[in-house]
């Protein structure tokens, strides 16, 4: 079975996906077994997603990752890239596919990776997500729950309501995609391991950006 990598419309690189939902642990409350505010309208459930031939995709990478040769067949269909995403839809859901997603960026020290992800809050998961936080070509942000600007040290992303009036601080940048057409352009911070937080407006299929003044939390 062939390497199928995903290449999203907003992004300067190529990415390796899953189907959004079913392979989110993290999108759960432990205690309340609801679904996270920040999954709740998930972009990546509705529109093109949920097309053939982008769930198909999707679909086969959650068995093909499986495959013993898998981990040195993407190190050789990264060996042009200096740019990757683990993961525009889908996060880690296990423990021994973190394990092969180490495996891979450690085998390509030439490429960038960025990993966003909520499978933290599993230890399982998070053992591997720790240890490719390590790796000097790996930016792995712990993604807040929260839709409303509130995140802790753990946190290396954030979701926000509105955008005119972001906090930015040191280490800290907000996205400006929606000022370039949903595109990320030159701007490469979410693959900075020098940029500890990284604030997105909110964008799902039930709500556009509202431009109006909104005050970032950092919770204590």
């Amino acid at each position: 079975m062939p390497i199928l990598l995903s290449k999203a419309s907003k992004m300067p690189c190529k990415s390796w996906s899953l189907q959004a939902g079913e392979t989110c642990p993290g999108s759960i409350n432990k205690e309340t077994k609801e679904i996270i505010s920040v999954c709740k309208d998930c972009y990546a459930k509705s529109g093109f997603y949920n097309m053939p031939n982008v769930k198909g995709p999707r679909e086969h990478n959650r068995k093909d990752w499986k495959r013993p040769e898998w981990a040195d067949e993407m190190v050789q269909a990264l060996d042009t890239e200096r740019y990757f995403r683990w993961f525009d839809s889908g996060d880690v859901y296990s423990a021994a596919l973190g394990q092969k997603i180490y495996e891979v960026i450690r085998r390509t020290p030439w490429c960038s990776h960025w990993l966003p992800t909520k499978s933290y809050t599993i230890p399982k998961i998070k053992y591997w997500l720790d240890r490719i936080k390590t790796l000097p070509n790996a930016s792995v942000r712990y993604s807040s729950p929260s839709t409303t600007g509130q995140y802790t040290e753990e946190h290396g992303s954030c979701v926000v309501q509105n955008v005119s009036d972001l906090f930015t601080g040191q280490g800290v940048v907000a996205c400006e995609a929606y000022t370039r057409g949903g595109k990320c352009g030159p701007c490469r911070a979410c693959w900075d391991k020098n940029v500890s937080m990284i604030l997105y407006p909110l964008h799902t299929p039930k709500k556009k950006i509202n431009i109006q003044i909104n005050r970032v939390q950092k919770v204590a």
